[in-house]
This record gives C-alpha cells, structure tokens and sequence, in this order.
C-alpha cells in the first residue's frame, strides 16, 4: 500500500499530462483499457456498460462492493481487474490506461475525473457532473485543452424519443417555444446529521467523504441518503434534471443562463429542500428569441399537467408534451394530420459506444462535457439561487454571479486538503 502523504506529494510534483490521449492509439477493435471508480449500485449499470472494453482496475471506498464488481467482471469477461480502494493509488499505479468512468457520489466526481483527465485519460462521469459550478469549469477546460473525449451518464440522451422531439422543436412544428415547463415527482429532501456512529469495516469512510468537510460516520448519510445533503449531493435538482432539462438544452441550445431565481421552503444549512421553483431566464442566440425555463420538484408541476415527470414546450403554435418515452403535440385537433418532419437526428449507436467510437476515431459525443458543463452548471446555478434566497445574475464569462460575493462559496466550496480538483 502506498503512504498517502507520499502520494500527495508525489502528484503535487508530477506533470500536468503523463501521456498524451489515446484517441490515435486504437484503430476500430482494439479494446480500451478503462478504470472504473464507483462499481455497485448506480455505477454497477456503468461497469456493465463498459463490459464490451478491458476493465483492468476499479476502486470503490466499499470493499464489500468492490469485491463483487471485480467478481462481476470475471464472470463475464474472465478477466480479473485489479481493485483499489483509492482513486490516488489506482492512478498511480496504473501506467496504461485509456480512459476513466466515475459513477461516484456527486461531491467526489470532479476530483476524480480531474486526476485522470490530467493524466490524459478521456472520461465518462455520471450525472451531475460535478458538485458546484467550479468544478465543472475545471472538467470543461481540461477535456478542450487536452482533446479528451466525455460523456456525461444522462443516458436518456440516446433514446429516440428525445431525438424526435428535438427535430420537432427546430423544424417550428409548435412556432417558436419562448416557454418550457419540467417537472419530476420525486424529492431528496431534509437531510440532518445525527449521532455518530462507528464506520463499517467495510467502508474507509474518510476516502468516502473526498473533498468535504470532514464529519463522523452517520448511517442516515451513508448508504442512499446522501444526495439529501448540500455537502455530498445536489438534492433533487442535481440528480434529475440533467435528464429532464437537457431534452430541453439540446432543442433549444440554450447554454447557461443569465437570470435565475429559485424558491422554496425555509432554506437548510445542512439539507436539500422537499420541492423547489426554479426559473432560468435565457437570452436570445441567433434566430432563437430569449427562452424561460420553468423547473419542480416535489410533486409540484405546471397547472392543468397529469404526468407524472416530463416537459412542456409552449410555442406560438401550439405545444409539446414529453417525457421519455413519449411525447404529444396540443391542441390535438391542430395537429391531427401533421406530418413529422424528416428525421436529420441519427439513431444513437449507444450511450455508452458513442464515448469508445469517438475514443477511436476521434469523433464527437452527444454529451460532451462543452455541452453537458453547460446543462450542469445551470442545474447548479438553481441551487445557489435557492441557497441563497434571492434572484441572481449569472456572468457566464467571469464565472460569478454578478454583485454577489456571498455566493462564491456556493460557486467553489473549500476542498479538504489531498482531494482537490
């Protein structure tokens, strides 16, 4: 096992890129070889993704589950991958790795991502890409100044209905859409740190925690509740509506924000709140006039909405109703005889084979971290918004939330030393 301090110092001093990216170094049918961080619940559907490459190392902070996804990998592909509990040991002694997935908890994404993109890997990351606005800056940047190729999980992306939608949107079947309308049904809500608790030996709680405040164990934060909490998730804005609001980004290009306002119960220190309002004023961009964006949680949704989760695209014509795997256009009557417009979105091959086609070939993805840091940071700006109890305005190239040092805090939080992106 290596010493951790010496670990640290050792990346403190190490080049920025160790190699460069591997994009020229697999003609079509060579495996990649990928590190997998985060292997059981959520990440477990990721690795299982990812079967079809050489999985030759995985970490999780649990070794219970890491065991199983090492055991996972070797039934079906009779391989055995080499486990770490550290995503700093694993990188450094894997030598030769193309590419990295983390499907962690939301806190330690970027951090993750981070240490291997400098390290020339091109990365996968689960939904939301980072914890706060910052973060998703740095992953932003990394990936353009080093020509990696991401993904982000919103793995909806690649369903056809999204993309019949977006086709409908842009060929002005419903006019022009100057109002879209989100909504899910489900909360992460009142998170409160308890009693503190022994850590089970199964679990190096500390490595858990990465990036934030340092606390002991609680079992009502770890396992399954931690997105209820500001310091380890997002609550139920950050994990559902880079699936709901990018149907709706990607329509729309809409990129980040301007205005936002956001509000709700009595805000939390420590929890994320049972529902939220969220209105994310965008500006005009070419043809396309200024759109507002309407997001609840919680049970709340538009008037007169039955669904249980969708979107609801309001244009000068008519509207669009969707979710993901349906969507009808209203007045039904209007619409009856329509004809949908050509299909000029290709069938996806894949969430997951877009990432390894554009490894190979050097390609896009769909939802590259350009794209998908957008989406993210404007899910995020909401929280902030709501944090901080009061519109604001977003500076999109500062990177600040204009007269407002109060929120800078909620932009870029303070990381615990060894875990910073």
């Amino acid at each position: 096992m290596i010493d951790r301090r010496s670990l640290l110092r050792s990346f403190a001093t190490a080049p920025l890129v160790l190699r460069a990216p591997s994009v020229l170094r697999h003609p079509r049918g060579d495996k990649l070889r990928i590190a997998v961080t985060g292997v059981w619940n959520r990440g477990r559907a990721n690795l299982e993704g990812v079967l079809g490459e050489h999985v030759v190392a995985m970490c999780d902070v649990d070794s219970n589950h890491l065991n199983q996804g090492v055991e996972l990998v070797k039934s079906r592909t009779g391989e055995t991958p080499t486990g770490y509990r550290d995503y700093r040991e694993m990188f450094a002694a894997e030598k030769d790795l193309d590419a990295i997935v983390v499907s962690t908890a939301d806190h330690t994404h970027a951090c993750i991502a981070a240490t291997g993109m400098r390290r020339g890997l091109h990365a996968y990351v689960e939904k939301p890409l980072a914890h706060d606005v910052h973060e998703v800056r740095v992953l932003q940047r990394l990936a353009a100044s080093r020509g990696l190729k991401t993904q982000l999980g919103t793995q909806i992306h690649a369903g056809a209905n999204y993309r019949r939608v977006v086709e409908r949107i842009r060929a002005g079947v419903i006019g022009e859409v100057t109002e879209v309308h989100v909504w899910v049904g489900k909360a992460w809500s009142d998170g409160r740190f308890g009693w503190p608790q022994p850590a089970p030996a199964h679990l190096d709680w500390d490595l858990w925690q990465g990036p934030a405040p340092e606390r002991p164990y609680q079992r009502n934060v770890h396992p399954a509740n931690w997105r209820r909490f500001w310091d380890y998730g997002t609550g139920t804005l950050g994990d559902m509506a880079c699936h709901y609001v990018d149907l709706v980004h990607w329509a729309l290009d809409l990129g980040t924000p301007t205005r936002i306002e956001a509000t709700g119960p009595p805000v939390h220190p420590v929890g994320t709140p049972s529902n939220m309002h969220v209105i994310w004023d965008h500006p005009a961009k070419g043809e396309r006039g200024p759109v507002r964006v309407h997001w609840y949680d919680g049970g709340s949704r538009p008037e007169g909405v039955t669904w249980g989760s969708g979107q609801l695209f309001v244009g000068s014509r008519g509207r669009l109703l969707s979710d993901y795997g349906r969507h009808e256009l209203h007045p039904a009557d209007r619409f009856a005889d329509a004809p949908a417009p050509d299909q000029s979105i290709p069938n996806s091959v894949g969430h997951y084979k877009e990432w390894f086609d554009a490894i190979r070939d050097g390609g896009p993805t769909t939802c590259d971290f350009a794209y998908s840091g957008d989406l993210t940071s404007t899910v995020l700006l909401g929280n902030v918004a709501f944090r901080l109890g009061r519109p604001i305005e977003w500076d999109v190239n500062a990177g600040e939330v204009v007269a407002c040092p109060e929120a800078a805090p909620l932009i870029r939080r303070v990381e615990r030393p060894g875990f910073e992106v």
